[in-house]
């Protein structure tokens, strides 16, 4: 019988750079509360949510993922020529085929890189790390970038005042490479899909059949509302506060580490509130930095987790070489939760 010859990958991966885009629209609480019955107040104390960016038409899914992978392409010093294969995660790219990563891939001039879309929601950016690293390890790409990139403007209720305040829109992208240590540490990760209706699409695309029209959802005005993201808030809080802490844990025990072992903590930006509770479930110590980059960003699903790594970082709040837990959860429902060198 042949033998097929081994994969010759780095012994590790890292991530060596990032980078991100937020929209020029800041969009403030008081634009949301022209069409629901509430207050800046009550949201604030909700969410946690002061600001969040909105894209306008030039700002696509395409546009805003090139310059997020270029920033990140530029802080890990490498050329584009280079990148093996372009992972974009994304809920908000309309268009069923082809993936919207084989555009980006092309306009950051990366060649002939593998390109292709996943769909984990909240947690994409997770799977796409995990796929990264394997790749990297494997020796399929010498580097690869990972893009979390959303529109969720377009798919946002404004008549919701459930969902309403909560979605904004970005990208966050990252370079991973190869690592003579480890510096992406075992990935946690699952689905429970008997919990699947919990945040779903109000309407799915087949229902705009012609023949479907008059069963669709309007909205005050009589017009065909466009489908949208709905969830049931308190069962996705308690949801995220008991299951994914322990989920956070179990990524801590896979890496051989302790909550005193971090420096930075990079959840989800879904809720002030759980993330506030997520800490506090797991005694994270006071000098651990936590990102809360949902205030002025809002939630940006597959987004948020890169878009807050890349402004600790800026800020000088995270530094290069800390050690941070990422976990990403959310629709479907999916989750993905490591241990990472920061670049």
């Amino acid at each position: 019988m042949a033998k097929i010859k081994p994969s010759k990958g780095a012994p590790y991966a890292r991530i060596l750079g990032v980078g991100g885009y937020r929209p020029t629209r800041v969009v403030p609480n008081e634009v949301i509360l022209e069409k629901i019955d509430s207050s800046d107040e009550w949201i604030r104390s909700r969410s946690g949510i002061e600001t969040r960016h909105w894209a306008g038409p030039e700002e696509t899914v395409a546009a805003m993922s090139v310059e997020a992978a270029g920033k990140a392409i530029a802080d890990a010093g490498i050329d584009a020529s280079r990148v093996g294969a372009v992972v974009v995660s994304t809920v908000s790219h309309f268009a069923q085929t082809p993936a919207i990563a084989t555009t980006i891939a092309d306009r950051l001039g990366t060649g002939k890189a593998a390109a292709f879309d996943i769909s984990a929601g909240c947690a994409g950016f997770g799977y796409g790390l995990t796929l990264a690293k394997g790749m990297i390890v494997e020796g399929s790409a010498e580097y690869v970038v990972v893009i979390g990139v959303e529109r969720l403007s377009d798919l946002t209720d404004l008549e919701d005042r459930a969902t309403a305040f909560l979605f904004g829109d970005g990208a966050g992208a990252v370079v991973v490479g190869p690592s003579k240590e480890p510096a992406i540490g075992p990935t946690v990760w699952g689905s429970e899909g008997d919990k699947a209706t919990i945040i779903k699409q109000t309407v799915s695309w087949d229902r705009f059949h012609v023949g479907d029209v008059n069963e669709l959802p309007l909205d005050s005005e009589g017009n065909i509302k466009f489908p949208a993201i709905t969830q049931e808030g308190q069962a996705v809080f308690r949801w995220a506060v008991f299951e994914m802490a322990k989920v956070a844990k179990e990524a801590l025990d896979a890496a051989g580490l302790s909550p005193d072992d971090l420096d930075v903590f990079i959840p989800h930006q879904a809720n002030v509130r759980i993330i506030d509770s997520m800490v506090k479930t797991l005694k994270l110590p006071e000098h651990v930095t936590v990102a809360r980059d949902i205030r002025t960003t809002g939630n940006t699903s597959a987004a948020s987790i890169p878009l807050a790594m890349e402004r600790l970082l800026a800020t000088g709040e995270a530094k290069s070489g800390d050690t941070a837990l990422v976990i990403g959860f959310g629709a479907g429902l999916v989750y993905a939760a490591t241990v990472v060198t920061l670049p």
